[in-house]
C-alpha cells in the first residue's frame, strides 16, 4: 500500500521583511533554478528558523529537509513551539504555497482547515458556502445534497444557515468550516489549531469525528495542536518540529515527552525583589523553592519518585493583618490542575499576622506523583470573604522520574502509566474459603 502523503526533502525559505528577493534579477534567477531543478542561489545564506535569535541576513529556512510518510487511515499529529514551522508545512501540504526545495506527493482529495473561515466567501450564506466548498473539492451537487443536513446538524447553525457568514461569530465560523471539511468525504483531512476557537463541547465533538473519519472511513488525518491530551487520544504517530526541522517521529507518548522535556526548563527556586514581588501594600511574597525533605536540591531539576518533596516559601507582612491561609495548586505538563491544597494544620493559620518575615512549608509525599513534568502555584488568601493577597502562578517547574531505581513507574503499562498520580494504596488479596 502506497502512503497517502509523502514529504520528500521539503524545505521552505523566506526573505525577512520583504516580498521576493529584493530585485527582479534575483527573482528571475531563482525562478529559473526552480524550473531547471537547480540549486537555489540563496540556499547557503539561509539561517535556522530560531525566532529568539537575531537575524544575520535576510534569508531564513522556515522548513529544512522535512521527510515523513503518512499511511492511508493514519492520524498523524504535528507538534512544536510557536514558530517551529507547523503552519508552513500544512500550507505546503494544502497547496497554499510551494516548497523552495523538495516534493510533496498527495494521493487523494485534500480538505484543509488552516484558519477560521478557510475557503469561505464572507458575502455568501452558510448554505452557499457549503456548496462552494464541495465544488472546490470536486464533489457533485447531488453528493453535497446528501451530506447537507448532516453538515448543518453537526455545526449546530440551523438557524443561521441562510445568513451571510460574515455575520457569524468566530465560533460559528469554525463550526461550519470544520463540518464541511470533515463531511464532504476527502481522502486527506488537514486540521490546524483552529479548533481552539470552539467551545469544549464542540472540540470534543470534532475529536470524535476525526477519530471516526480515520477508523471507520479509512481516511488520513493531519492534526496540529498544542493540546497534548487531544494528540494522545487521537494520533497514532507524531512529528515534532523544532526550528523548522524534524526533531523526532514516533508514537505519541514518546514524542510528547521528548517535546516537553526539550522545550521546558526547570525552575526550583525564585526570589523576588521588593518592587516586583507578588502581593499588595500589606503583604509581599518574597521567595519560593522546592527541595527534598533533607534540603537537597537536584541540579538537574529531576526528583526521585519515591522521596518526599518540600515546597518552601517566605513572605513579608508590612502592616498588621487579620488571619489568612496559604494554598498551592499543582499542574501537570499539559497544564491540567491535578489538585489544590491549602493549609489546615499549621499553628498560624487562624491567627492575625504582625509585621515581619514568615516561612511556610508544604510536603508532597513520595509516590504520590507519577513520572512527568509539573509546576506549582502558590496563593496567600482569606477564605471568608474570599480575597487573594498574593499569588505566584506556576513559578516552580520540575520533573519526577523513576530512573534511579532501574525501572520506570510507567513500565507496568504498555501505553505508559495511566495518570499523573500514583498513590500507593494498601491492598490485600486472598482466596475465599468455603
Amino acid at each position: 500500500m502506497k502512503p497517502a502523503i509523502e514529504v520528500k526533502e521539503v524545505s521552505k525559505m523566506y526573505r525577512l521583511g520583504q516580498v521576493g528577493s529584493a530585485t527582479l534579477k534575483d527573482d528571475l534567477v531563482r525562478s529559473w533554478n526552480r524550473l531547471t531543478k537547480g540549486k537555489d542561489p540563496f540556499a547557503d545564506q539561509g539561517q535556522e528558523n530560531d525566532r529568539t535569535s537575531a537575524a544575520l541576513n535576510p534569508y531564513v529556512w522556515a522548513l529544512k529537509d522535512i521527510n515523513f510518510e503518512v499511511m492511508p487511515g493514519e492520524v498523524m499529529g504535528i507538534i512544536g513551539k510557536n514558530g517551529a514551522g507547523k503552519s508552513t508545512l500544512l500550507k505546503i501540504l494544502s497547496r497554499v504555497t510551494t516548497p523552495s526545495v523538495g516534493e510533496v506527493v498527495l494521493r487523494g482529495r485534500v480538505s484543509s482547515l488552516l484558519e477560521v473561515g478557510t475557503g469561505f466567501h464572507p458575502e455568501l450564506t452558510g448554505r452557499e458556502n457549503i456548496y462552494l466548498n464541495g465544488a472546490i473539492l470536486g464533489m457533485r451537487r447531488v453528493e453535497i445534497q446528501k451530506k447537507f443536513d448532516e453538515i448543518v446538524a453537526f455545526a449546530g447553525v440551523e438557524k443561521y444557515v441562510n445568513t451571510p457568514v460574515k455575520r457569524y461569530s468566530s465560533g460559528m465560523y469554525v463550526r461550519l468550516a470544520f463540518a464541511v471539511a470533515a463531511h464532504l468525504e476527502p481522502e486527506i483531512l488537514i486540521v490546524d489549531e483552529v479548533l481552539a476557537v470552539g467551545d469544549a463541547e464542540f472540540q470534543k465533538k470534532c475529536l470524535g469525528k476525526m477519530k471516526a473519519v480515520s477508523q471507520e472511513d479509512g481516511r488520513t488525518v493531519l492534526f496540529v495542536s498544542h493540546n497534548m491530551t487531544a494528540i494522545r487520544q487521537l494520533c497514532s504517530r507524531c512529528v515534532v518540529l523544532k526550528n523548522g526541522t524534524v526533531q523526532t517521529i514516533g508514537e505519541p507518548n514518546a514524542t510528547i515527552n521528548t517535546y516537553l522535556t526539550t522545550f521546558d526548563k526547570h525552575i526550583l527556586e525564585k526570589d523576588w525583589e521588593e518592587q516586583e514581588a507578588p502581593g499588595n501594600e500589606s503583604i509581599k511574597l518574597r521567595s519560593m523553592s522546592l527541595c527534598y525533605a533533607d534540603g537537597e536540591r537536584p541540579t538537574t531539576g529531576m526528583f526521585e519518585i519515591t522521596r518526599d518533596l518540600v515546597l518552601k516559601a517566605r513572605y513579608e507582612v508590612k502592616e498588621p493583618m487579620g488571619a489568612f491561609t496559604h494554598g498551592l495548586s499543582l499542574f501537570n505538563e499539559e497544564e491540567v490542575n491535578l489538585f489544590n491544597s491549602h493549609d489546615v494544620t499549621s499553628s498560624l493559620r487562624n491567627e492575625e499576622r504582625k509585621p515581619g518575615m514568615y516561612t511556610i512549608e508544604a510536603v508532597i509525599p513520595g509516590n504520590l506523583l507519577s513520572e512527568g513534568k509539573f509546576s506549582i502555584s502558590l496563593t496567600l488568601f482569606k477564605k471568608t470573604p474570599f480575597e487573594i493577597f498574593a499569588q505566584a502562578e506556576k513559578v516552580i517547574q520540575f520533573s519526577v522520574v523513576d530512573e534511579m531505581t532501574g525501572r520506570s513507574a510507567r513500565g507496568d503499562y504498555a501505553q505508559g502509566w495511566p495518570g499523573m498520580v500514583r498513590p500507593l494504596l494498601q491492598w490485600s488479596s486472598k482466596k475465599d474459603t468455603l
